[in-house]
């Protein structure tokens, strides 16, 4: 396995590669990362994964100086399930210079997420774009725990004639559902058991749409009351459509919940495709 720091070096490793498959991360890596690194393997000869916490999708009060960084450790794991190169660039590397050059976002990059954490896409998109740029695979791998950012990058590579696939991997969970998470590790033990009614509401929304509930208002103050009592903080908790991320209608065919609370000082999102 290969770690590379500088990008001319990747650059020269990855010229004479049929087909790469890329994996972006922020390190940390959990089950999660290896199921899209596993199904990465299926459909490629090359498999690249990169490692990096990305300043610029930080808000000023947010958590980027204590998130978790455990390259080492995430090194040897990458190694054993065979991943043929890493990609560990700093910030210099990167962002050489001040990042003046950004992308204007479609107006779903302020809802939801972006909403709450305006130019989080942004951040997101540039440096996404410029991995692309580097990396230049055939296929990059990103799972659907983060499905608005799936969506924002799938439409940024259509928009701007990327020739690069966009696989959607499914959401890791642990046994009583709960999705895997880096920031999962900010949980208390009690924190952790309460964690799992995140997914329990989302599996009961799914449950009332599809027994032929269509009063999405009602559904969504349902879900935030039964969270909000049992002592989460909720930003969001909304029924969209699927395919465009805008709400609901009751003649949609393709619907997605999707949610972010704080459980204590940890802010968590998930999702259910219904």
């Amino acid at each position: 396995m290969n770690i590379f720091n500088d990008t001319a070096a990747l650059r020269k490793e990855l010229s004479n590669k049929q087909t790469i498959a890329f994996v972006p991360t922020m390190g940390n890596l959990h089950d999660g990362h290896i199921a899209l690194i596993e199904h990465a393997k299926q459909q490629a000869d090359y498999v690249v994964v990169s490692i990096f916490v990305n300043r610029l999708q930080f808000l000023p009060n947010e958590d980027f100086a204590q998130y978790p960084r455990t390259l080492d450790n995430d090194c040897k794991l990458l190694s054993m399930v065979g991943v043929d190169t890493i990609f560990a660039p700093n910030e210099k590397t990167l962002y050489p210079e001040q990042q003046d050059f950004l992308l204007t976002l479609p107006a779903v990059a302020d809802t939801l997420e972006g909403k709450f954490r305006p130019g989080f896409f942004c951040g997101v998109a540039t440096v996404v774009l410029k991995l692309f740029n580097i990396v230049q695979p055939q296929l990059a791998l990103f799972g659907k725990k983060d499905y608005q950012q799936l969506h924002i990058i799938r439409t940024m590579v259509r928009q701007l004639n990327l020739p690069i696939k966009i696989d959607a991997c499914k959401v890791i969970r642990a046994s009583d559902g709960f999705a895997l998470s880096s920031r999962n590790a900010y949980l208390t033990q009690t924190q952790r058991t309460e964690a799992g009614k995140l997914y329990h509401i989302l599996q009961q929304t799914k449950k009332e749409i599809n027994s032929g509930c269509k009063n999405f208002e009602s559904l969504q103050k349902k879900a935030i009351d039964y969270l909000t009592q049992r002592g989460w903080e909720v930003d969001y908790f909304t029924i969209q459509n699927s395919k465009t991320l805008l709400p609901a209608k009751t003649d949609d065919e393709s619907l997605i919940a999707l949610t972010a609370a704080w459980l204590g000082k940890t802010r968590l999102i998930d999702n259910i495709e219904i």
